[in-house]
């Protein structure tokens, strides 16, 4: 029961900066989502070590765990749009495609820069 309410508190501490991501984009209105401030600023606080990693890991792996769940709705809610799909059905899964091969292709390279960095084997 400790480590669900380690899990919850760590949650609500991500969900703080999602907020303070809102309040600056009202301030910065950059046509950047509101999350992507929060990210940033997220990062930037690790950075300048004002929080510690601890404070926020397992709470980031439970919502990396559950990743999936959070998609089931948007992907549920395409298949009610079928005459998008039947029109442009070929540039979706096109774009969807080059889209997936750039997202791994970063995600390896910034793997590997890590790795590196932290003394791992680099092939």
């Amino acid at each position: 029961m400790k480590k669900l309410g380690i899990i919850i508190v760590q949650v609500v501490v991500i969900h703080l900066f999602l907020f303070l991501g809102a309040a600056l984009k009202l301030v910065v209105p950059l046509p950047i989502p509101a999350s992507m401030y929060g990210l940033g600023l997220l990062f930037l606080a690790l950075c300048l070590k004002v929080i510690k990693l601890e404070w926020i890991e397992r709470g980031a792996n439970w919502l990396m765990a559950e990743l999936l769940l959070f998609f089931v709705p948007s992907a549920v809610g395409i298949v009610n749009y079928d005459e998008i799909i039947s029109f442009k059905g070929v540039e979706i899964v096109l774009l969807i495609g080059i889209s997936t091969v750039i997202v791994m292709g970063l995600t390896a390279l910034v793997a590997e820069k890590v790795s590196a960095r932290n003394g791992g084997v680099s092939q």
